[in-house]
């Protein structure tokens, strides 16, 4: 099969736009008539999608997908890195558990990686008309250059142009930029085409000159510079600006625990853009206050979170706030954590062994070495429809004094099945379903019922549905890039025209 056209976007560092311009350019490509298909060969995160046929992926790839009009597909992202702890992760291959290992002995299973990363581009290429590429971190990681199956050992595998993306907002933009190229062997440095400068904010005259001496010094065009823009669009970074939101006024007053291994964030990206809910992120005990509703998400630890918040007087707080009124709500490990005991036989998330939960809630969970990842479907508190994904290496089991949340199957389940628990007042409840608060219906009660129990007359207004509202943020998004990048240039490193 000839090698379908394809486009590398790098970037000097974490954090600096690699995933919002390679969403923008599968959706731009999209709009230009071509089947754009997104791929991250490895993604290191703890937010992750649950896919149809129940594999595990990056988050990033999922907006991409959607960007481009493509159902997500492990594919487009075959090795997922999800740490543990400080020196320890989850593998992730092709969408299920491979290994929990170390960094370092990860780096030396690196090799043997690359043959199943390309199988998957393959499987891509055939399925597309180009492919846009999103590396990871910075390709001038020097200690990382060997064995490299994301960045510039990536593109060498695939053959493909290098666009380098720096992040102006922080300063040193044309220091990182230079510093990158010089640092990269030289082979390597022929394959970059073109710089991007994001996040820019001000006069741009003032910056011309710097862009001509960056040009004259590297031999490198500069594509664009992007002006600095809010696309409210999912992220999948644990420094992502929302995990660090201050409450705005008026509304019904919801907290999120920002646990240090917080999972899944997304689940709360809809609750954020609901006019009369105020929502914010906290992992300090003194900031949590009384609100309306208290949010503990999910985690890629849960024993390990769970101590943290028992150490740092969080779980303190949260039964202050239960007994002074406020409903409690636990996804996932937060979920895991409102019950009576955690147990792990297994050592599968720590060497803790079994741990006493918060008591909030009459459950006991038990960690398994086998992972849950399946889409669900069903109905909550017995009337609203429901559905989200489920990823969790814990079964929990319901005692007497609790009832389910919902009724759920999932897309490969024949007979429906109990999921999660309601304490007798309704005001403590826990779920296995990521999304759960994507579900119009369901979170229309949920905020009227607030509304009953702490007297308030908030309107909380949902104006359109979520898919619609995140279809208009990747048109923006698309729109800004256009406005602002030589699109033709970029076509022209492809080997392709409009009109091809």
């Amino acid at each position: 099969m000839q090698k379908k056209p394809n486009i590398m976007i790098q970037g000097t560092a974490s954090s600096v736009g690699k995933s919002l311009i390679t969403t923008a350019f599968c959706r731009i490509f999209k709009e230009d008539g071509f089947r754009a298909v997104p791929f991250k060969s490895q993604n290191m995160s703890l937010n992750s999608y649950i896919t149809e046929d129940g594999l595990e992926m990056g988050r990033a790839q999922v907006a991409q997908a959607e960007a481009a009009g493509l159902k997500p597909d492990v594919a487009m992202n075959p090795i997922l890195i999800k740490p543990t702890g400080d020196k320890t992760a989850q593998i992730i291959v092709g969408g299920k558990v491979w290994k929990n290992i170390t960094a370092e002995a990860y780096q030396k299973e690196k090799p043997a990686l690359k043959s199943t990363v390309l199988e998957f581009y393959k499987k891509l290429e055939n399925q597309s008309d180009l492919l846009v590429i999103e590396g990871a971190g910075s390709p001038a990681e020097i200690n990382l250059q060997e064995n490299d199956l994301v960045n510039m050992g990536l593109a060498e595998m695939i053959d493909a142009p290098v666009i380098l993306v720096g992040d102006i907002d922080k300063g040193g933009v044309f220091a990182s930029l230079v510093g990158t190229i010089a640092l990269l062997p030289e082979a390597d440095r022929k394959r970059v085409k073109g710089f991007i400068i994001n996040k820019f904010r001000g006069d741009i005259n003032i910056l011309t000159p710097g862009l001509d001496k960056l040009e004259e010094m590297t031999g490198i065009p500069v594509l664009g510079v992007v002006p600095y823009g809010h696309f409210d669009i999912e992220e999948e970074d644990g420094t992502a600006e929302r995990l660090h939101s201050r409450q705005r006024k008026g509304g019904i007053e919801v907290v999120v625990i920002r646990l240090p291994r917080i999972s899944n964030f997304t689940d709360f990206h809809w609750l954020e853009m609901i006019e009369g809910i105020d929502l914010r992120y906290t992992d300090v005990a003194s900031e949590i206050g009384t609100p309306d509703l208290l949010i503990i998400p999910g985690t890629k630890n849960t024993l390990e979170d769970l101590a943290f918040l028992r150490d740092t007087g969080i779980e303190a707080t949260i039964k202050k706030v239960h007994e002074a009124g406020s409903m409690i709500c636990g996804i996932c490990g937060g979920f895991q954590m409102l019950g009576s005991w955690l147990h792990d036989p297994h050592k599968v998330e720590s060497e803790r062994g079994s741990m006493r939960g918060m008591g909030l809630l009459g459950v006991e969970t038990t960690f398994e070495p086998h992972k849950t990842t399946i889409q669900v479907n069903g109905t909550a508190l017995d009337q609203y429809p429901v559905k989200g994904y489920e990823i969790h290496m814990g079964q929990s089991n319901l005692l007497e004094s609790v009832k389910p949340f919902a009724r759920v199957k999932g897309l490969s389940e024949h007979l429906s099945r109990d999921d999660g628990a309601v304490s007798q007042d309704g005001k403590v409840w826990g779920t296995y379903i990521h999304g759960i608060f994507d579900n119009q219906k369901f979170v229309e009660a949920l905020f009227k019922k607030l509304n009953e129990q702490t007297g308030k007359e908030t309107s909380v207004r949902i104006t359109e549905e979520f898919a619609v509202y995140k279809e208009k943020q990747y048109k923006k998004l698309a729109d800004s890039i256009r406005e602002s990048i030589n699109i033709d240039k970029v076509y022209q490193l492809m080997g392709l025209k409009l009109g091809d």
